[in-house]
């Protein structure tokens, strides 16, 4: 996943500000998932902070895509009058969407103190699923930014 994030900002890194930005809370966001996955949190006090600082990255980047990136990609497709860049947008974002829906539920569920004495088991398993999710949802996203940006790029060439 951290791999895929780093190919993601060599290819696009400097296009646009935005998304320069968008992409930095994107490996912001895989090294705090990485953290909570590959080095369990030593004591429940330092669990509840990994994850409420994980949540509100997590909250934070999809916010951010849903919110800006892809309104500003939808914009670029259509100044570029990229018609493949706009039905690609079309059929991904519901798509993302869903993706939306499992980091919000995940959010919903672990974000409050209280929530987290649910067991260590069903928040494995919520983090791989989590994980999966976002892995999908990084490849929808990196489709959009490569179709909007090789038109933009072939269009001013």
């Amino acid at each position: 996943m951290l791999e895929n994030c780093k190919n993601a900002k060599e290819r696009w890194g400097g296009v646009n500000d935005l998304i320069d930005k968008w992409l930095m809370e994107r490996q912001e966001l895989i090294v705090k998932f990485c953290d909570l996955t590959v080095n369990p949190p030593s004591s429940q006090e330092n669990t509840i902070e990994k994850l409420q600082s994980f949540c509100q990255v997590l909250v934070d980047y999809v916010s951010v895509g849903h919110f800006e990136i892809y309104d500003q990609l939808v914009k670029e497709a259509r100044d570029f009058k990229n018609e493949d860049g706009a039905v690609l947008i079309e059929t991904t974002i519901p798509q993302i969407q869903e993706t939306t829906e499992v980091a919000l539920d995940f959010n919903d569920s672990f974000d409050e103190i209280h929530k987290v004495d649910d067991g260590v088991e069903k928040l494995v398993a919520r983090l791989e699923r989590l994980g999966r999710t976002l892995e999908s949802r990084f490849e929808f996203e990196d489709r959009l930014i490569e179709a909007i940006h090789t038109s933009k790029a072939d269009a001013v060439l």
